[in-house]
Protein backbone atom coordinates (compact mmCIF):
# COMPACT_ATOMS: atom_id res chain seq x y z
CA UNK A 1 0.00 0.00 0.00
CA UNK A 2 0.97 3.62 -0.46
CA UNK A 3 2.15 5.85 2.36
CA UNK A 4 -0.56 7.62 4.32
CA UNK A 5 -1.32 11.20 3.39
CA UNK A 6 -3.14 13.71 5.59
CA UNK A 7 -6.34 15.29 4.30
CA UNK A 8 -6.89 17.82 7.08
CA UNK A 9 -6.95 15.55 10.17
CA UNK A 10 -7.70 12.29 8.35
CA UNK A 11 -4.87 10.11 7.04
CA UNK A 12 -5.70 8.35 3.76
CA UNK A 13 -3.97 6.00 1.35
CA UNK A 14 -5.15 7.22 -2.08
CA UNK A 15 -4.84 3.93 -3.96
CA UNK A 16 -7.08 2.62 -6.74
CA UNK A 17 -10.14 0.46 -6.13
CA UNK A 18 -8.38 -2.49 -7.78
CA UNK A 19 -5.35 -2.18 -5.49
CA UNK A 20 -7.57 -1.79 -2.43
CA UNK A 21 -9.61 -4.88 -3.36
CA UNK A 22 -6.44 -6.92 -3.94
CA UNK A 23 -5.25 -5.95 -0.46
CA UNK A 24 -8.63 -6.88 1.02
CA UNK A 25 -8.46 -10.31 -0.64
CA UNK A 26 -4.92 -10.88 0.63
CA UNK A 27 -5.89 -9.91 4.16
CA UNK A 28 -9.01 -12.11 4.01
CA UNK A 29 -6.79 -15.19 3.80
CA UNK A 30 -5.04 -14.26 7.06
CA UNK A 31 -8.07 -14.86 9.27
CA UNK A 32 -7.71 -11.79 11.47
CA UNK A 33 -9.69 -8.62 12.03
CA UNK A 34 -8.97 -5.73 9.66
CA UNK A 35 -10.74 -2.39 9.12
CA UNK A 36 -11.03 -0.73 5.71
CA UNK A 37 -12.72 2.69 5.42
CA UNK A 38 -13.85 4.59 2.32
CA UNK A 39 -13.41 8.28 3.13
CA UNK A 40 -15.40 11.13 1.61
CA UNK A 41 -15.85 14.79 2.54
CA UNK A 42 -18.42 13.85 5.16
CA UNK A 43 -15.96 11.55 6.93
CA UNK A 44 -13.16 14.13 6.73
CA UNK A 45 -15.37 16.73 8.39
CA UNK A 46 -16.60 14.27 11.02
CA UNK A 47 -12.94 13.66 11.88
CA UNK A 48 -12.24 17.41 11.88
CA UNK A 49 -15.12 18.10 14.27
CA UNK A 50 -14.39 15.13 16.53
CA UNK A 51 -10.70 14.59 17.41
CA UNK A 52 -11.66 11.35 19.12
CA UNK A 53 -13.08 10.03 15.86
CA UNK A 54 -9.96 11.17 13.99
CA UNK A 55 -7.80 9.34 16.52
CA UNK A 56 -9.91 6.19 16.16
CA UNK A 57 -9.66 6.31 12.36
CA UNK A 58 -5.89 6.50 12.63
CA UNK A 59 -6.10 2.90 13.81
CA UNK A 60 -7.83 1.68 10.64
CA UNK A 61 -5.80 -0.68 8.47
CA UNK A 62 -6.68 1.11 5.23
CA UNK A 63 -8.49 4.38 4.45
CA UNK A 64 -9.10 4.99 0.74
CA UNK A 65 -10.42 8.08 -1.05
CA UNK A 66 -14.06 7.40 -1.82
CA UNK A 67 -14.67 11.06 -2.61
CA UNK A 68 -13.22 12.80 -5.66
CA UNK A 69 -12.49 16.04 -3.74
CA UNK A 70 -10.07 14.10 -1.51
CA UNK A 71 -8.16 12.97 -4.59
CA UNK A 72 -7.99 16.56 -5.83
CA UNK A 73 -6.68 17.67 -2.43
CA UNK A 74 -3.95 15.02 -2.49
CA UNK A 75 -2.91 15.97 -6.01
CA UNK A 76 -2.93 19.70 -5.21
CA UNK A 77 -0.67 18.92 -2.27
CA UNK A 78 1.82 17.24 -4.60
CA UNK A 79 0.70 13.60 -4.62
CA UNK A 80 0.15 13.20 -8.34
CA UNK A 81 -0.36 9.44 -8.12
CA UNK A 82 -3.46 9.78 -5.90
CA UNK A 83 -6.39 7.68 -7.10
CA UNK A 84 -10.07 7.46 -6.23
CA UNK A 85 -11.46 4.23 -4.77
CA UNK A 86 -15.23 4.52 -4.43
CA UNK A 87 -16.65 2.27 -1.75
CA UNK A 88 -18.97 0.68 -4.30
CA UNK A 89 -16.09 -0.03 -6.69
CA UNK A 90 -13.96 -1.55 -3.93
CA UNK A 91 -16.89 -3.69 -2.80
CA UNK A 92 -17.57 -5.05 -6.29
CA UNK A 93 -13.87 -5.62 -7.03
CA UNK A 94 -13.57 -7.44 -3.70
CA UNK A 95 -16.56 -9.62 -4.63
CA UNK A 96 -14.91 -10.49 -7.93
CA UNK A 97 -11.68 -11.40 -6.13
CA UNK A 98 -13.62 -13.40 -3.53
CA UNK A 99 -15.41 -15.34 -6.26
CA UNK A 100 -12.12 -16.23 -7.92
CA UNK A 101 -10.44 -17.27 -4.66
CA UNK A 102 -13.34 -18.93 -2.84
CA UNK A 103 -13.39 -16.27 -0.11
CA UNK A 104 -16.55 -16.22 2.02
CA UNK A 105 -18.33 -12.87 2.35
CA UNK A 106 -21.03 -11.44 4.59
CA UNK A 107 -23.28 -8.39 4.81
CA UNK A 108 -24.04 -6.38 7.94
CA UNK A 109 -26.35 -3.36 7.91
CA UNK A 110 -29.09 -1.99 5.72
CA UNK A 111 -32.73 -3.04 5.76
CA UNK A 112 -33.84 -6.64 5.37
CA UNK A 113 -35.40 -5.85 1.99
CA UNK A 114 -32.21 -4.16 0.79
CA UNK A 115 -30.06 -7.09 1.89
CA UNK A 116 -32.29 -9.55 0.04
CA UNK A 117 -31.90 -7.49 -3.12
CA UNK A 118 -28.15 -7.17 -2.62
CA UNK A 119 -27.76 -10.91 -2.20
CA UNK A 120 -29.77 -11.51 -5.38
CA UNK A 121 -27.86 -8.90 -7.41
CA UNK A 122 -24.47 -10.14 -6.23
CA UNK A 123 -25.45 -13.74 -6.97
CA UNK A 124 -26.43 -12.70 -10.49
CA UNK A 125 -23.19 -10.79 -11.08
CA UNK A 126 -20.90 -13.30 -9.32
CA UNK A 127 -22.55 -16.75 -9.54
CA UNK A 128 -19.79 -18.51 -7.60
CA UNK A 129 -19.57 -15.90 -4.83
CA UNK A 130 -20.07 -17.55 -1.44
CA UNK A 131 -22.36 -15.23 0.58
CA UNK A 132 -22.54 -17.02 3.92
CA UNK A 133 -24.02 -14.35 6.19
CA UNK A 134 -26.30 -11.32 6.16
CA UNK A 135 -27.95 -9.43 8.99
CA UNK A 136 -30.04 -6.27 9.22
CA UNK A 137 -29.55 -4.91 12.74
CA UNK A 138 -32.28 -2.88 14.45
CA UNK A 139 -32.06 0.93 14.34
CA UNK A 140 -30.85 1.14 17.92
CA UNK A 141 -27.83 0.14 19.94
CA UNK A 142 -27.62 -3.64 20.28
CA UNK A 143 -27.64 -5.15 23.73
CA UNK A 144 -24.48 -6.97 24.77
CA UNK A 145 -26.25 -10.29 24.26
CA UNK A 146 -27.34 -9.29 20.76
CA UNK A 147 -23.88 -8.07 19.90
CA UNK A 148 -22.34 -11.29 21.16
CA UNK A 149 -24.80 -13.22 19.00
CA UNK A 150 -23.74 -11.23 15.92
CA UNK A 151 -20.04 -11.89 16.42
CA UNK A 152 -20.72 -15.56 17.12
CA UNK A 153 -22.81 -15.87 13.96
CA UNK A 154 -20.14 -14.19 11.83
CA UNK A 155 -17.52 -16.56 13.22
CA UNK A 156 -19.73 -19.64 12.79
CA UNK A 157 -20.42 -18.73 9.15
CA UNK A 158 -16.70 -18.38 8.53
CA UNK A 159 -16.98 -14.87 7.06
CA UNK A 160 -13.68 -13.61 5.66
CA UNK A 161 -14.87 -10.29 4.19
CA UNK A 162 -17.70 -8.47 5.95
CA UNK A 163 -19.32 -5.54 4.15
CA UNK A 164 -20.61 -3.13 6.82
CA UNK A 165 -23.34 -0.67 5.83
CA UNK A 166 -24.31 1.41 8.85
CA UNK A 167 -23.42 4.88 7.56
CA UNK A 168 -20.63 7.19 8.69
CA UNK A 169 -19.46 7.49 11.46
CA UNK A 170 -21.44 4.60 12.96
CA UNK A 171 -19.99 1.90 10.71
CA UNK A 172 -16.39 3.04 11.25
CA UNK A 173 -16.83 3.05 15.02
CA UNK A 174 -18.49 -0.38 14.88
CA UNK A 175 -15.68 -1.90 12.82
CA UNK A 176 -12.92 -0.47 14.99
CA UNK A 177 -14.60 -1.65 18.20
CA UNK A 178 -15.13 -5.16 16.77
CA UNK A 179 -11.75 -5.68 15.11
CA UNK A 180 -10.49 -7.91 17.91
CA UNK A 181 -13.74 -9.90 17.98
CA UNK A 182 -14.43 -10.36 14.26
CA UNK A 183 -11.75 -12.34 12.42
CA UNK A 184 -12.60 -10.87 9.02
CA UNK A 185 -11.72 -7.92 6.84
CA UNK A 186 -14.47 -5.39 7.57
CA UNK A 187 -15.12 -2.94 4.76
CA UNK A 188 -17.32 0.09 5.42
CA UNK A 189 -19.49 0.48 2.34
CA UNK A 190 -22.29 2.81 3.50
CA UNK A 191 -24.64 3.64 0.63
CA UNK A 192 -23.00 1.05 -1.66
CA UNK A 193 -25.56 -1.48 -0.42
CA UNK A 194 -28.38 0.77 -1.67
CA UNK A 195 -26.58 1.24 -4.99
CA UNK A 196 -26.21 -2.52 -5.46
CA UNK A 197 -29.83 -3.11 -4.42
CA UNK A 198 -30.97 -0.49 -6.92
CA UNK A 199 -32.97 1.47 -4.35
CA UNK A 200 -30.68 4.48 -4.87
CA UNK A 201 -29.32 5.26 -8.36
CA UNK A 202 -25.59 5.69 -8.87
CA UNK A 203 -24.32 8.88 -10.49
CA UNK A 204 -23.25 8.74 -14.15
CA UNK A 205 -19.54 8.20 -14.67
CA UNK A 206 -18.97 11.75 -15.95
CA UNK A 207 -20.44 13.20 -12.75
CA UNK A 208 -18.21 10.94 -10.65
CA UNK A 209 -15.10 12.10 -12.55
CA UNK A 210 -16.20 15.74 -12.29
CA UNK A 211 -16.64 15.44 -8.53
CA UNK A 212 -20.40 16.03 -8.80
CA UNK A 213 -21.61 12.74 -7.35
CA UNK A 214 -22.75 14.65 -4.25
CA UNK A 215 -25.01 16.84 -6.43
CA UNK A 216 -26.55 13.79 -8.08
CA UNK A 217 -27.23 12.19 -4.71
CA UNK A 218 -28.61 15.43 -3.29
CA UNK A 219 -31.02 15.71 -6.22
CA UNK A 220 -32.32 12.20 -5.50
CA UNK A 221 -32.34 12.36 -1.68
CA UNK A 222 -32.68 16.06 -0.77
CA UNK A 223 -34.51 15.63 2.53
CA UNK A 224 -31.94 13.17 3.87
CA UNK A 225 -28.75 14.76 2.57
CA UNK A 226 -29.12 18.54 2.38
CA UNK A 227 -28.15 19.16 6.00
CA UNK A 228 -25.07 16.95 5.71
CA UNK A 229 -23.86 18.66 2.55
CA UNK A 230 -24.68 22.14 3.81
CA UNK A 231 -22.68 21.44 6.95
CA UNK A 232 -19.72 19.69 5.33
CA UNK A 233 -19.01 20.67 1.74
CA UNK A 234 -18.34 24.41 1.93
CA UNK A 235 -16.36 24.07 5.15
CA UNK A 236 -14.20 21.40 3.54
CA UNK A 237 -13.45 23.63 0.54
CA UNK A 238 -12.50 26.56 2.79
CA UNK A 239 -10.39 24.47 5.17
CA UNK A 240 -8.69 22.60 2.34
CA UNK A 241 -7.81 25.84 0.54
CA UNK A 242 -6.47 27.39 3.74
CA UNK A 243 -4.38 24.33 4.55
CA UNK A 244 -2.91 24.06 1.06
CA UNK A 245 -2.04 27.77 0.95
CA UNK A 246 -0.50 27.59 4.40
CA UNK A 247 1.62 24.58 3.44
CA UNK A 248 2.83 26.29 0.28
CA UNK A 249 3.74 29.43 2.21
CA UNK A 250 5.83 27.39 4.63
CA UNK A 251 7.61 25.66 1.76
CA UNK A 252 8.36 28.93 -0.09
Amino acid sequence: MADRFDVLTLAVEPVSAADAAATVATWAAEGRGRVVCAANVHMVMEAWDDPGFAHALAGADLVVCDGRPLVWYCRAAGLGAARQARGLDVMLAACAAAERSGIRVGLYGGTSDALQLVRRRLAEAYPELDIVYSYSPPFRTLTQAEDDAVTAAVAKAGVQILFVALGCPKQERWMLVHRERVAAVMLGVGAAVDFVAGSVPSAPRWMQVAGLEWAFRLAHEPRRLWRRYARSNLRFVLLAARTLLSNRARQA
